[in-house]
């Protein structure tokens, strides 16, 4: 057995416009890298953080990737000694799955290193527990798709039911990142609790359409169903310049563009890497007109997920 791992966990774009708090996607890059050894020590510690500029808690039972690992040990009833180092390379408060990656690669790490007693779908709990450490809240969209890759859409939280939907194979994603942040917290607090039928309705219909868009590879419906009327409208404002970033998306190559999870990254789904590229480009120039540096990650649809890296 191993006593040394790395892993690398993607990040991802939760509710991809109309599926709030349903749907996330993976993507090739960014994203996370954990290291982690076994030892002798009977604890979990966390060794340390590059990236993060000292933001994030050293303790593990606060941290995601401490906790991912914790609560696996509790699983397999393993009181191993476990030294994590994390290489944050997700900017926090991204909108782009950054806690997310961080515990999923951690779980995946730590199991590997065990011997691999779990499948890698039943890692994803210790994840959501992660989840509910660094944002309240146990919720899967960005989880999942980190650690299973492509398309994933949760139907249930609990108990767990989570489906994997196929995705063409031209489909390239698009992140934006405006050097801005946005807390997951306050993103929510803008949020209504009810909406009107109508609004409902057309979520609905936008997201049962996307996913027989993805499964149809029909990509002028993917683009037609890329409209969140619920969450976006009451975002928008905390991205500035966002309603002229989407239209000008739209116009350079984009089948759709919308929040990447709470923002304030901004992303484009598009049929082609050309395609792609310009509608990257589009966004950054926009943000750059006001003086917003950004920076622009194109990638085919990640498919893996999660995996250990070889060095």
């Amino acid at each position: 057995m191993s006593k040394k791992i790395k892993v690398f966990a993607p990040a991802s774009i939760g509710n991809v416009s109309c599926g709030f708090d349903v749907l996330g996607l993976a993507v090739t890059q960014p994203g996370d890298v954990v290291e982690i050894s076994l030892n002798d020590s009977g604890q979990v510690t966390i060794q340390s953080i590059l990236g993060d500029e000292g933001r994030l808690p050293l303790e593990a039972a606060k941290n995601t990737s401490g906790v991912a690992v914790i609560e696996f040990l509790k699983s397999i009833q393993s009181n191993q000694g476990v030294s994590i180092t994390l290489h944050k390379n997700l900017p926090l408060g991204s909108g782009m799955g950054s806690s997310a990656a961080s515990a999923v690669a951690a779980a995946v790490g730590i199991n590997e290193l065990m011997g691999s007693p779990l499948k890698k779908i039943d890692l994803l709990p210790f994840a959501m527990e992660a989840e509910r450490v660094a944002c309240g809240s146990a919720h899967a969209d960005n989880a999942a798709p980190s650690l299973l890759g492509g398309l994933i859409l949760i139907r249930e939280n609990h108990p767990l039911d989570i489906i994997e939907i196929p995705t063409p194979k031209e489909l390239f994603c698009v992140l934006v990142h405006p050097h801005i942040e946005v807390k997951t917290r306050d993103a929510r607090s803008v949020l209504k609790q009810t909406i009107s039928l109508q609004d409902g309705i057309t979520q609905w219909a936008n997201t049962a359409a996307l996913v027989a868009g993805m499964m149809k590879e029909d990509y002028e419906l993917i683009g037609r169903s890329l409209v969140d009327v619920v969450a976006e409208p009451l975002r928008a404002d905390l991205i500035p310049s966002f309603n002229k970033v989407k239209q000008t998306a739209l116009k350079n190559g984009a089948l759709g563009c919308g929040i990447s999870g709470s923002g304030p990254t901004v992303f484009c789904l598009c049929k082609g890497r050309a395609e792609a590229e310009l509608a990257g480009q589009s966004i950054r120039d926009v943000f750059l007109n006001i003086s917003l540096e950004n920076e622009v990650f194109v990638s085919e649809v990640n498919r893996q997920g999660a995996y250990a890296l070889i060095s």
